[in-house]
């Protein structure tokens, strides 16, 4: 296979390094061979030489907290009773979108779905993002993941996860998980504010199942993600050794001093809650989770402010479903949120959508341009460094080294 050349006005390789200006990438065997400045990289004889020179190359985009569910509406009623098998096709759909708008790696914390979608993009079956899965997750009962409005034995082990309770329970259905060849674990250790009958403040979970679900994740090198919105939540989290939080609205001096000590990566899904405030009662979110929404949106600001500036590494996840109100393929906004409303730099946030949403990952492989790396890049019209706006302008996606069809 002939060898692939792009040069670029701009190269953002996903590192803590500077981007290139005059760049020039090699892609050999759909991965990346040399990376500089075109002074510097020589163009290889008989290579496929390809120029944007006004435009600015990043590595692949990474939603590092999505659901590959394809739900259709923001009623949870719908999101219990629907089948997985229509889910399923919806959600291939979903994986065109999110390819189109640049996102070549995807982090699915907790869907019915997830396993049979990864196999289809791997094999070819299904143009897609790769997709790094936990299968459903786990909730303890009538916990966050429990639909509270149904009978228990409707939901011991359907919707988005399966309930466990117990050390015992807890790490057994962890074992299933990982027989099950899931990429990571996701678990819930607090209330959140899709969930009728709990708060995001209330810690979900003791310690000692916790321990248990992350001992047995490690043990094979597994990750652990954990939904947790309030402080107590968070820092059992962080405690008892998970990987990554997700959302925490609530975030306290302790939990960030925690990060640190646990070197775990904080995805905070700004974009849900942003939709859900400001048009999420037209699109048929209950009102119960409006009233949670609107109480915690000011405080999840105050957290990833808190978060970036006490150097929390902060990964670009959406939480987003595939309804009209959180669709697959606008997932660039959050990188828009953390810039506008979170003091994040540009470019922080572009290495948030690729180097740093990397480390949520069981593969170090993705999220840069360095040699050896899955050659998935993105070509954006303009330069999103300087107005991250620019982040729509989606002029070619490479996965593997090769264009993909928008």
């Amino acid at each position: 296979m002939a060898e692939t050349v792009i040069d670029a006005g701009l190269v953002v390789d996903g590192t803590d390094e500077e981007p290139i200006r005059d760049a020039r990438i090699v892609i050999e065997d759909g991965r990346v061979a040399d990376v500089g400045t075109q002074e510097s990289v020589r163009v290889p004889d008989g290579a496929d030489h390809r120029a944007y020179p006004e435009a600015t190359v990043t590595p692949g985009l990474i939603d590092a907290h999505l659901h590959l569910s394809g739900a259709r509406t923001m009623d949870p009623m719908d999101w219990a009773i629907e089948s997985t098998e229509l889910g399923a096709v919806r959600a291939t759909a979903d994986l065109r979108s999110l390819l189109s708008a640049g996102f070549t790696a995807v982090r699915d914390v907790g869907s019915g779905t997830g396993l049979a979608l990864r196999e289809a993009v791997a094999d070819g079956d299904v143009p897609g993002p790769r997709v790094f899965t936990s299968g459903r997750a786990i909730s303890q009962t009538g916990g966050h993941g429990d639909s509270h409005f149904l009978p228990y034995e409707w939901v011991d082990d359907g919707g988005i996860s399966t309930l466990a309770d117990g050390p015992a329970d807890c790490r057994k259905t962890a074992r299933k998980r990982i027989r099950d060849g899931v990429d990571l674990l996701k678990i819930m250790t607090t209330g959140g504010v899709l969930s009728e009958k709990d708060s995001p403040r209330q810690a979900q979970f003791t310690d000692e199942e916790i321990a248990a679900m992350v001992e047995e994740a490690h043990r094979v090198d597994v990750p652990v993600a954990s939904h947790a919105q309030g402080a107590p939540g968070i820092k059992s989290a962080l405690r008892n050794g998970v990987d990554t939080i997700e959302h925490g609205f609530h975030m306290d001096e302790e939990a960030v001093e925690l990060f640190h000590r646990r070197d775990a990566v904080f995805v905070p899904t700004l974009s849900i809650m942003h939709k859900i405030v400001t048009e999420g009662d037209e699109h048929g979110v209950p009102e119960w989770g409006l009233k949670k929404s609107r109480a915690a949106r000011e405080t999840h600001f105050e957290a990833v402010e808190r978060a970036h500036e006490a150097g929390v590494p902060i990964a670009v996840g959406t939480d987003f479903i595939g309804p009209e109100l959180v669709p697959h393929g606008g997932n660039v906004l959050e990188l828009e949120l953390l810039v506008e409303e979170c003091g994040l730099g540009p470019l922080e946030a572009l290495r948030g959508a690729t180097g740093v949403a990397a480390r949520t990952l069981p593969e170090n492989d993705v999220g840069t341009l360095e040699p050896g790396a899955h050659a998935d890049l993105v070509v954006f019209d303009g330069d999103p460094t300087r107005d991250i706006e620019a982040v729509r302008a989606v002029e070619q996606v490479y996965k593997g080294g090769e264009a993909v069809s928008l």
